[in-house]
């Protein structure tokens, strides 16, 4: 999800939908037969794309039987009658024995360095012991994105938290980011967390971690602190990722131009820091480089270019050092999910979190080995990495970016390899990749081999015939603006009994093209059963639980007028698309990457940034004394604390059904 440093509120709401669908439709886009078998018996209205609900059947085809939740906004979170929720990690909770208690008065670095990090995103269980499958004992590895000083300390704003914040503040804002890994346990009908599990760590912008691959030693990355250009300390802005087959996590650093202070227009090659969309409000968005010499772009100016990589880290080995994997290429990662080709090789699925951005996948030259764990330390480094092109035939090519093919040459500016990954974005705007809207979630379907991406939304998507080619509506984006989102589905050729995910050419289609399906203004396209409380906007995370369904995450509905939610629907059968609102966080929260024991009987949650938005009118909280919420706690003049809950089904059967 995008860092939301200052605020979420994003620009008014367009709806001239001047170029219209069956426009793109008459082009080749009939071949996106959406939401396969459920336009039998209905119709798409003829002013934009809603389907009609004649046809809806009296019994639901869903396979999910909860009862739906209603939309409700208020300080509190909600979940379905027949459930119960437990709250497990709250920011500032001990990690380790030594760890000390939460105290806002006196936290520092040294402190938030053994406690919970601060707004929680990628989350994964890892079963122990390593390898298992069991269901009430593992690893929780989380990621905290970014962190919000005004709602973490007192007699702040968002206006003058910079110039309040003192040396050790700034610290401990620093530590709070990065990622936690926690040993957790059922023991009875509660989930503890165990402070001495000997896999329980730490990562923050102290950690020291390796440069690998291609950009590894290149004199673009050497500084003063590190003359050889291999090495570099902390990660941040740490937002979804993903795990390998061999069971490392892989952590998606998605905007590192917040912790930077000084003047970028200094930098040496302003080309790329025009491709990176910098502005001077962008900056300095912790004051780091009060505490931090290197943070400051006259200090070293190369230090930035040590960011926004994917990383890889090994939870089941504290002493191991984190990599960064330069192969994987240099944008703002959303994650990194990860499938496995039927010879072997590891895939990769990348999402860059901006407007007219590119989706991206990485192939590795060697297969995995399942049997000598070690030998897949460093198999990330060696493979091709590609970018996405949607086709109107109902097409998708994945381009290699290889320095040396195509128009990747020395006379275009990549000389080598370590050219192409550093100037990742750059390379695939020459390769013709398909400007998205957004594009964040990623998740293969372990079952079908199918793959669904999250465009989250696009306000400045622009009609055929305005603007910039690459900014005007295309195939796979085809709402001009789009404020909803949409989620597409990728198919492999071999799908769905051997997926073959290392493939260059694919088949897709749209799944849902997000919005209200009763308001023909949003053009919206939906299984025609959704119901009033179902239907989703800014569709962000994406996971698909042990029964093969697919939970979405939204990051944005405030501006449809109620929260961001939890919604889930089946990816097959009469049921396609159907979602259903399971889970509502309190006010100005988003929630982020539902994860599953095995045997998808425990969900858990991360709730980011609750509070972030006003409860009477909606708008940007300010301070924690104008905070929406001051959820889990409720203490008077405390903020409000990033948690990580779980829910469970009261019978102990599979969530959902």
């Amino acid at each position: 999800m995008t860092d939301r440093l200052k605020s979420r509120a994003r620009p008014t709401r367009r709806q001239s939908f001047t170029t219209k669908y069956s426009d793109l439709m008459a082009e080749g886009y009939s071949r996106r037969t959406v939401l396969k078998g459920l336009l039998a018996g209905t119709a798409l209205a003829t002013s934009g794309l809603g389907f009609s609900r004649a046809a809806a059947a009296s019994n639901s085809p869903s396979s999910l039987t909860f009862p739906e939740l209603s939309r409700v906004t208020d300080k509190t979170d909600h979940w379905p009658e027949g459930y119960s929720r437990q709250i497990l990690l709250k920011w500032g909770d001990k990690l380790f024995p030594d760890s000390p208690a939460f105290d806002i008065a006196s936290l520092d670095g040294a402190a938030a360095e053994k406690q919970f990090g601060y707004n929680n995103d990628f989350t994964a269980f890892l079963s122990l012991p390593q390898g298992s499958e069991s269901n009430d004992h593992g690893l929780l590895v989380v990621n905290h994105e970014y962190a919000s000083p005004y709602l973490m300390f007192p007699g702040m704003t968002d206006e003058d938290y910079r110039e309040k914040l003192t040396d050790a503040q700034i610290r401990a804002v620093a530590a709070s980011t990065g990622i936690s890994v926690v040993e957790v346990k059922k023991i009875g009908t509660e989930w503890q967390v165990i402070t001495d599990g000997q896999y329980n760590r730490r990562v923050h912008m102290g950690t020291e971690m390796r440069l690998s691959g291609p950009a590894a030693g290149d004199d673009r990355l050497k500084t003063s602190i590190d003359p050889t250009g291999t090495i570099v300390f902390g990660s941040i802005s740490n937002c979804s990722g993903g795990i390998t087959p061999w069971g490392t996590m892989l952590s998606g650093e998605e905007g590192g131009m917040d912790i930077f202070a000084g003047d970028y227009t200094t930098l040496p090659d302003q080309d790329l820091v025009e491709r990176e969309g910098w502005d001077e409000d962008e900056n300095d968005g912790y004051a780091l480089g009060r505490v931090d010499a290197r943070l400051k772009f006259e200090n070293e100016p190369n230090e930035w270019l040590k960011f926004d990589w994917v990383v890889e880290i090994d939870p089941f080995d504290p002493a191991a050092k984190p990599v960064k994997r330069t192969a994987l290429g240099r944008f703002t990662h959303e994650g990194a999910q990860v499938a496995v080709a039927p010879d072997g090789r590891v895939v990769l699925y990348m999402g860059d979190d901006d407007d007219f951005e590119y989706l991206y996948k990485f192939v590795t030259s060697k297969p995995w080995n399942p049997t000598d764990r070690a030998a897949n330390k460093d198999l990330l480094d060696e493979g091709t990495l590609y970018t996405a092109r949607f086709d109107a035939d109902g097409k998708l090519s994945w381009l290699p970016l290889v320095q040396g093919q195509g128009p990747l040459t020395p006379e275009n500016g990549f000389s080598t390899q370590a050219d192409v990954v550093l100037r990742t974005r750059m390379a695939a705007d020459l390769l013709g990749a398909t400007p998205m809207d957004a594009p964040e979630g990623f998740v293969p379907h372990p079952k079908t081999g199918r793959v669904y991406i999250a465009m989250t939304e696009n306000e400045d998507r622009l009609p055929a015939g305005e603007g910039d080619a690459g900014e005007q509506v295309n195939v796979a984006n085809p709402r001009a603006p789009n404020p909803d989102g949409h989620i597409l589905e990728l198919t492999p050729p071999g799908a769905p009994d051997a997926p073959d995910h290392a493939a260059t050419d694919y088949t897709w289609d749209a799944f849902i093209l997000c919005g209200d399906p009763t308001d023909p203004a949003s053009h919206a396209l939906c299984h025609p059963e959704t119901s009033a409380n179902g239907w989703f906007t800014d569709p962000d995370n994406l996971s698909v639980d042990p029964a093969g369904r697919l939970w979405v995450t939204t990051d944005g509905p405030p501006d449809a007028g109620f929260n961001d939610a939890l919604y889930v629907a089946d990816t097959e059968g009469d049921g396609k698309a159907l979602s259903k609102l399971f889970y509502s966080p309190p006010v100005g929260s988003e929630v982020c990457s539902p994860a599953f024991t095995p045997d998808g009987k425990t969900m858990f949650l991360s709730i980011q940034h609750p509070g972030e938005l006003r409860l009477e009118d909606g708008e940007d909280s300010t301070s924690i004394a104008d905070a929406g919420t001051n959820w889990p706690d409720f203490i008077d003049g405390q903020g409000p604390r990033p948690s990580l809950v779980v829910i469970s089904k009261d019978d102990g059967g599979v969530i959902g059904s």
